[in-house]
């Protein structure tokens, strides 16, 4: 049995792999967006602010909120623009109809979703966004990684991707909402990390960072025998998906 919680909360333990190694975001994914650059937006499940920097970069305020306090940390260090807030997606710190936007990034699958959503149009004004931002591989691109480790994520990987995709597709999730239609694009991008790089990414994995200790650290030192020096430009996909508060 996965224990999603215990998942969640492992995060801390790899905050600083974390902010070293995760995948960014390109600033296009907000390009598609219609909110302008005088918009108050915030992002719920921030960590360490990956696509929190980007949102500061475009828009006039940005909200941060984040439950974990080693991520938290971190974001108010490398993005001090934005007004950082501990707190959950089910229960936000912000009062009714503050907002022009609210993003999720590489965050949403976490929330308990329908609780989730409905404290995002809460907080949204009338014609307002909810954004969802996630990252993954770009399965029409070869994947430099060698294949032996590529295997063994997958095999590791399987039980958590197994709970999330058990779960309604995310679009359907906020039709259940007081928003109208669901748009969505995507954006090919690569993340590019050393050998070195890549295993403290492993690190930062929720079926990873969970582990005992002993066992993580088993698993890091089977991922190191399968993965050669050299730098990887894995390929990436962001993805947005949109709609407007109805």
């Amino acid at each position: 049995m996965v224990d999603r919680a215990e998942q969640a909360r492992s995060f801390d333990r790899a905050a600083e792999e974390y902010e070293r190694t995760r995948p960014d975001y390109p600033d296009a994914v907000l390009g598609v967006l219609p909110l302008g650059p005088d918009a108050t937006v915030v992002d719920v499940g921030a960590g360490t602010g990956k696509l929190t920097r980007v949102l500061a970069r475009r828009y006039a305020r940005v909200l941060a909120v984040e439950p974990l306090d080693g991520m938290r940390a971190i974001l108010d260090e490398v993005v001090p623009a934005a007004e950082s807030h501990a707190g959950s997606a089910e229960k936000l710190p912000l009062a009714d109809a503050s907002l022009d936007g609210v993003f999720a990034g590489q965050a949403f699958h976490w929330f308990a979703n329908d609780e989730a959503v409905a404290e995002f149009a809460r907080v949204l004004r009338p014609g307002g966004v909810i954004a969802l931002v996630w990252n993954e591989g770009d399965d029409a691109r070869t994947d430099p990684r060698p294949e032996g480790f590529r295997a063994y994520i997958e095999e590791l990987h399987a039980p958590s991707l197994a709970a999330v995709r058990s779960g309604p597709p995310f679009k359907d999730l906020i039709a259940r909402g007081p928003f109208g239609p669901v748009a969505e694009a995507t954006f090919p991008h690569d993340h590019v990390l050393d050998r070195s790089g890549l295993l403290d990414n492993a690190r930062t994995m929720s079926w990873i960072a969970s582990k005992p200790a002993a066992e993580q650290e088993a698993v890091i030192a089977r991922l190191a025998e399968l993965l050669p020096e050299a730098t990887y430009a894995i390929p990436n996909i962001a993805n947005v998906l949109w709609a407007v508060r109805q």
